[in-house]
């Protein structure tokens, strides 16, 4: 009774130690990533042709994209607004071949990296409301 219970120990133990071995799918990477980013960045092309108008407060805009990275004014000494957002994502999967136990035989790797930049420029006018926006987004 005492070698069973032995046995079953073992193969408990030897579960648990595999188990955290299994590879974390791409979407549960994506998951991850996500919430790494946080719910707090809202500058994205879709926020901004959807939420800013022409006319709206600066108020409006701040509840909407957040405080701006930089604040300059123009030739008339109307404020211009500059919202920046550079991120970095990068994917890596790994496969392996059958081996003994957990070590594995060969292991493939493949790595891949984008980097995006998003500048907003808000102009105000005299009264702070905007009076024209524009956009440019890059991936590479």
């Amino acid at each position: 009774m005492l070698i069973r219970a032995i046995k079953v120990g073992f193969l408990i133990f030897a579960l648990q130690l595999l188990s955290g071995c299994y590879p974390t799918s791409l979407a549960d990477q994506q998951k991850d990533i996500n919430a790494a980013q946080g719910e707090a960045s809202n500058l994205s092309v879709g926020t901004v042709q959807k939420e800013i108008k022409v006319g709206m407060s600066s108020a409006d805009v701040v509840s909407v994209l957040g405080s701006p990275n930089m604040i300059t004014t123009d030739d008339k000494r109307r404020e211009v607004w500059v919202y920046e957002k550079v991120s970095t994502e990068g994917m890596a999967t790994t496969s392996q071949g059958q081996g003994f136990l957990w070590y594995p035989s060969n292991r493939n790797a493949i790595a891949s990296r984008t980097q995006k930049t998003l500048t907003i420029v808000i102009k105000l006018d005299e009264k702070g409301r905007v009076r024209d926006f524009a956009y440019n987004q890059t991936k590479f």
